[in-house]
């Protein structure tokens, strides 16, 4: 016996071996065509209202948020005092930005000069490096009326806030 020789095949291995290599091969062929065909068939109902409620129920939301509204009752004006304190000391109390200080009567003089409702007007709108209602829009025009009257009295005007 040789070196290159092997023991003899039998026929039923060499006849498994011929089946299994015609078979697998067609078997996956046969698979794909059938994935594919079937692929718009599945995905493509004939009633168009079918396949829009189809689509809006695959793409809706996972979850809703819903916000309660909070009512907190009417709105009842800040005193000057509670403004100045919350809004206005932040520059008025150290003179920030060429801003007159709290009391500082010769600061305020020109300015009290000018009259009630033109500091209010000021006040409201903004002027210089001062933004309008100090930097915070939620005060109402009577609560910035009500600003200008405490610190302008304060450096010796004699203002009367709007009730």
């Amino acid at each position: 016996m040789s070196e290159h020789e092997f023991p003899p095949t039998p026929v039923s291995q060499v006849v498994l071996a011929i089946l299994g290599g015609i078979f697998a091969p067609t078997l996956v062929i046969v698979l794909i065509a059938k994935l594919f065909m079937t692929v718009e068939s599945t995905h493509a109902p004939e009633d168009p209202k079918v396949a829009a409620t189809q689509v809006e129920e695959r793409i809706k939301p996972v979850a809703q948020v819903a916000v309660a509204a909070v009512e907190t009752g009417p709105h009842v004006d800040k005193s000057g005092e509670e403004v100045v304190k919350g809004v206005c000391s932040a520059c008025h109390a150290v003179g920030a930005l060429g801003s007159p200080k709290i009391g500082d009567k010769s600061a305020w003089g020109p300015r009290i000069a000018q009259g009630y409702d033109t500091l209010v007007k000021h006040a409201i709108v903004g002027i210089r490096s001062m933004p309008a209602r100090g930097g915070n829009a939620e005060l109402t025009d009577g609560e910035v009326a009500n600003a200008v009257a405490y610190m302008a009295n304060l450096a010796g005007a004699g203002f009367k806030a709007p009730k």
